[in-house]
C-alpha cells in the first residue's frame, strides 16, 4: 500500500504532508508530477529533487498543505506514472527533515555591529563567502528557524535570501534500495537487468 502512516488514526484537517517518489529521472518527468497537483488545484510548498540511494534512480521530495483523504488519493496517482517506481506520502512527525538557507549580508554591517554576528553564531550560521562588500552565511533547519533568521536579518539590510526545497528521511523504512535487491533475489530462472522490475509495478512491494 502506498503511503508509510495506514495504521495510523486518520488525521482531521489540512496539515504538511511529505511525498517522497523514486522515479527515473526522464525527460518531462517533472512536469507530468507537478500537473498531477495543478489539475486539482493543491499548491506545492517545496519541491526538491536529488540522486537517491539507487543508481539511476532520482528521489523527488514533495510537500503539500492538504488532508490525509486528499493525500491518500493522490500517491496513488503519481504512483500510476510510467518511470515511477513508488511513492510515499508522510506527516513531518514520520521524517526527519531539513531546509538549507542562504543570506547575504554587508560586510560593513557584520563588523560594525556585535548584534548581528552573535545573532548568526546562535543560529548556527555558517560563512560560505567573505568579500569587501557582502558576506553570505548558511544555515540549515526547519522553515521556521530559517524563516526567524531572515526576519531578524531584515533590519540589518538584508540583501538577498534563498532557501532550498525539503529533503527528507523516513524514519521507520528499511530503505527502499533493500526492497529492490529483496525482489531480484526472489526473480527466479534468468538474470537480473538493470530496471527490469519496471514491467513488473503490480510486485512492487510497500515498506
Amino acid at each position: 500500500m502506498t503511503g508509510s502512516s495506514q495504521d495510523k488514526p486518520k488525521i482531521v484537517g489540512k496539515r504538511d504532508f511529505t511525498f517522497t517518489v523514486y522515479a527515473e529521472n526522464r525527460i518531462g518527468m517533472l512536469n507530468r508530477i507537478a500537473i498531477i497537483f495543478s489539475r486539482r488545484k493543491i499548491n506545492i510548498e517545496s519541491f526538491n529533487t536529488s540522486p537517491s540511494e539507487i543508481e539511476g534512480i532520482f528521489r523527488f521530495t514533495i510537500v503539500i498543505n492538504e488532508t490525509e483523504e486528499v493525500v491518500s488519493k493522490l500517491a496513488p496517482q503519481i504512483e500510476k506514472q510510467v518511470d515511477v517506481l513508488k511513492v510515499y506520502f508522510n506527516t513531518d512527525e514520520d521524517i526527519v527533515w531539513q531546509e538549507m538557507a542562504l543570506y547575504k549580508v554587508p560586510t560593513d554591517i557584520i563588523a560594525e555591529k556585535a548584534s548581528v554576528e552573535r545573532l548568526l553564531r546562535e543560529n548556527g550560521a555558517r560563512v560560505v563567502v567573505i568579500r569587501k562588500d557582502y558576506t553570505v552565511f548558511e544555515t540549515t533547519g526547519h522553515r521556521e528557524e530559517t524563516e526567524n533568521l531572515l526576519k531578524a536579518l531584515q533590519t540589518y539590510k538584508l540583501i538577498e535570501f534563498v532557501r532550498s526545497g525539503r529533503i527528507a528521511i523516513i524514519k521507520e523504512s528499511s530503505g527502499f534500495n533493500r526492497k529492490l535487491r529483496e525482489f531480484e533475489r526472489t526473480e527466479p530462472g534468468k538474470e537480473v537487468t538493470e530496471n527490469e522490475y519496471l514491467s513488473s509495478p503490480k510486485k512492487i512491494f510497500s515498506m
